[in-house]
């Protein structure tokens, strides 16, 4: 990664988990992540909910002093909590009308990427930004947050369609495997 990169990474968006997930690791590597974006001044780009890897990682986040940027749509609101979460009290959130809205809204406003252990929607956020990338929309760093190796699964896969001919450009969607949170920052920084 060039310098003029690094030294452009002012706002990282975070696709992670609305549920904490059922090893105890996931909510301490997210909080552990959003200390370290507070300590680089590096702003937290978000889903906007409260609850979850979401919520550790934004209220993590913000006691630490960091900037958070929340997206969120309206259908979502009470499902992830974001009303009745005054401890996301400092918590820049606009509420969209439709998930389009929402992932273009993050992608605008985030100079890189990291994929912490979720669902579904996770990897369909994942995925698409990786797609974009593929077709040369954008350069972008992007991360994956293998804790306890949650992302190998899906590097095994991305190396089988790479093999058999059906990702056209790979090197353009080589995401970083990193382990740990406290990694993640400097990694991204070409540290």
């Amino acid at each position: 990664m060039t310098q003029d990169i690094a030294n452009s990474i002012r706002s990282i968006c975070v696709y992670c988990g609305s549920s904490e997930g059922s090893d105890p690791a996931y909510v301490a590597q997210a909080q552990a992540l959003g200390k370290a974006l507070a300590e680089a001044n590096i702003r937290l780009v978000y889903g906007g909910g409260g609850i979850g890897l979401m919520g550790a990682i934004a209220k993590t986040t913000l006691a630490h002093g960091g900037s958070v940027l929340g997206i969120i749509p309206e259908f979502l609101k009470q499902h992830e909590r974001v009303v009745a979460a005054g401890d996301l009290e400092g918590c820049d959130l606009q509420i969209v009308p439709d998930m389009h809205t929402r992932k273009r809204i993050m992608f605008e406003e985030a100079d890189a990427f990291v994929a912490m252990p979720g669902g579904v929607g996770t990897l369909e956020e994942l995925v698409e930004i990786m797609t974009w990338a593929q077709l040369g929309r954008h350069t972008k760093p992007i991360a994956l947050m293998n804790t306890n190796g949650f992302w190998n699964s899906f590097s095994s896969l991305l190396a089988e369609m790479s093999t058999t001919g059906f990702i056209h450009n790979p090197e353009r969607i080589k995401p970083m495997m990193i382990d740990q949170a406290e990694d993640i920052v400097p990694a991204l920084l070409g540290s």
